[in-house]
């Protein structure tokens, strides 16, 4: 039984759709749908338009049966000859005998000495023409293209439809790509050398080496206590490398049972043990070409040191249940607050490792040995958590900051971010004050090792309050103890009562106010 017009129709639009949707390259897929066009419809040539907003010019994208020499010739503005005017007027045109129609302009130069038929149908994209279908039929007489017209329109409705959605992938894509980029930079920017917080001489070698080391591609072992802010000298020396641009994946040794471990950093394959339903990625695949900060590398467990130290010093593996070895580019930058030496001598640690990671090392000190860090941090802090909280604070009172820096700080800088942090939130005022610190500072001070904050009894916070305000108003009236008062809003009598009280001395005040007041 022969097959039907009809039947034939549908069967080239089914084809066309299967092209649109399975080739992601649109020009690979819109050569595609003009080559099936010749198959279906007997076209001789055909072409597809497309309009640059920016230039408003039509440039011939694809074509069929038309050299590439003559498809460079292909370019209309808008509104000029045939396929300038379907763009324009966003109706389609049928030239029924082209050597007898002077609109055709016949720019390409191909159509001279032929006898044939041209159609030109509009591809829009929500409402708007954005470009042209073209195809040449040869000439019949007596012939009204009725039906060619109709399925050309659909096929040019599919047209926009698909260049609708590759326009707004492509704008996606860009977008995504621009966003990418910017984080980039802020992350450059963030973890620039300048920009970490320090003066102290010992901060300074620690920046000058991560300067020294960041260009390189050697593996840099970072030692210091808790809180010290090794995964922040990390960053650094990654963004401040050739690598910047490439992941920075990060792997705390110490939170994962070594059951799971290996697989976090290697990966495993489909049936390596029981719920490995999948094939997964490690940790060394996710930092390709990039870095890989193994946090608290001191934890890693003795059974996979031994993958680990291949993984480093030969740069391949397998993942957990394969055969398959894996190559990266990787480079190390590992971090702990473990005792590598100690760990060594109890058998912790082997031997060949300590030696594999502790190629360059960068020892953190702690802040209860660098004191002039502490006020730099402490005002850096608070900018931060000022502006997260949408608080106008501009400084730490004199009492404060003797409190900050009498403080031993065992959770180092960590726990400084946090005290900052909670000071501020309680303040409501524009000086953060000893009453806004945590209870454990101010029990330090009077020289409690574990301090209960249950002992700070509320007849001495109060006491600890008055005695800063008065300190404070103080100095902002050069030790006038008229204006103070009059400021407190108690009498002068009651101020000079207070003032023998705390053995406060107010001339003290009068020649240090201005530098106080600019701290």
């Amino acid at each position: 039984m022969p097959t039907s017009k009809l039947e034939t129709q549908i069967e080239l639009l089914h084809d066309i759709s299967k092209a649109l949707t399975q080739n992601l390259n649109v020009k690979e897929s819109l050569q595609e749908v003009l080559a099936l066009l010749e198959q279906h419809m007997k076209m001789k040539r055909g072409a597809i338009s497309l309009l640059d907003l920016e230039e408003n010019i039509l440039s011939t994208e694809v074509a069929h049966g038309i050299s590439p020499e003559d498809i460079k010739k292909g370019r209309y503005r808008v509104g000029e000859g045939i396929t300038g005017k379907v763009v324009k007027t966003g109706e389609t045109e049928i030239v029924p005998r082209v050597s007898q129609d002077p609109r055709f302009l016949n720019r390409m130069g191909i159509r001279s000495n032929q006898d044939i038929s041209f159609i030109c149908v509009p591809l829009k994209s929500e409402g708007k023409a954005i470009g042209a279908l073209s195809v040449d039929i040869e000439y019949q007489s007596e012939v009204t293209f009725r039906e060619e017209v109709r399925l050309l329109n659909i096929v040019a409705s599919m047209l926009g439809q698909h260049l609708h959605l590759y326009n707004l992938h492509e704008e996606a894509q860009e977008q995504l790509l621009r966003e990418n980029v910017q984080l980039r930079n802020e992350l450059r920017h963030r973890y620039s050398v300048s920009n970490l917080v320090g003066s102290s001489k010992s901060m300074k070698e620690v920046f000058d080496l991560v300067m020294q080391v960041a260009p390189t591609n050697t593996n840099v072992l970072i030692r210091g206590e808790t809180g010290t802010g090794k995964e922040l000298v990390a960053h650094a020396i990654h963004y401040n490398s050739h690598r910047a641009d490439q992941p920075f994946v990060k792997v705390n040794c110490a939170a994962f049972p070594e059951t799971l471990l290996e697989s976090e950093l290697f990966g495993h394959e489909k049936g390596a043990f029981t719920g490995a339903s999948a094939q997964k990625q490690g940790r060394f695949e996710w930092a390709h070409n990039g870095t890989l900060f193994l946090d608290e590398i001191g934890e890693i467990p003795l059974s996979i040191q031994i993958k680990l130290l291949r993984a480093i010093q030969f740069k391949e593996f397998e993942r957990v249940g394969g055969k398959e070895t894996i190559k990266v580019n990787v480079r190390i930058i590992a971090a702990t607050n473990k005792n590598l030496e100690q760990a060594l001598k109890d058998g912790s640690l082997r031997e060949d490792m300590y030696y594999r990671i502790n190629v360059f090392p960068i020892f953190l000190p702690p802040l209860r040995e660098r004191k002039t860090d502490i006020i730099t941090l402490a005002d850096h802090f608070l900018l931060k958590y000022s502006e997260e909280n949408n608080k106008t604070i501009r400084r730490i009172s004199t009492p404060a900051i003797d409190l900050l820096m009498s403080y031993h700080w065992p959770g180092n800088v960590r726990e400084l971010e946090n005290c900052i942090e909670r000071a501020v939130v309680l303040c409501n005022e524009s000086v953060i004050r000893v009453n806004h610190l945590p209870p454990s500072l101010q029990m330090a001070s009077q020289g409690q090792e574990q301090p209960a904050p249950a002992r700070l009894t509320m007849p001495v916070a109060v006491e600890n309050l008055e005695r800063e305000m008065i300190i404070e108003t103080l100095k902002k009236h050069q030790g006038h103890q008229g204006h103070a008062a009059a400021d407190l809003g108690i009498t002068e009598r009651i101020l000079g009562y207070k003032i023998k009280k705390y053995s406060i001395v107010p001339k003290i005040y009068s020649s240090t106010m201005q530098k106080y007041t600019n701290l």
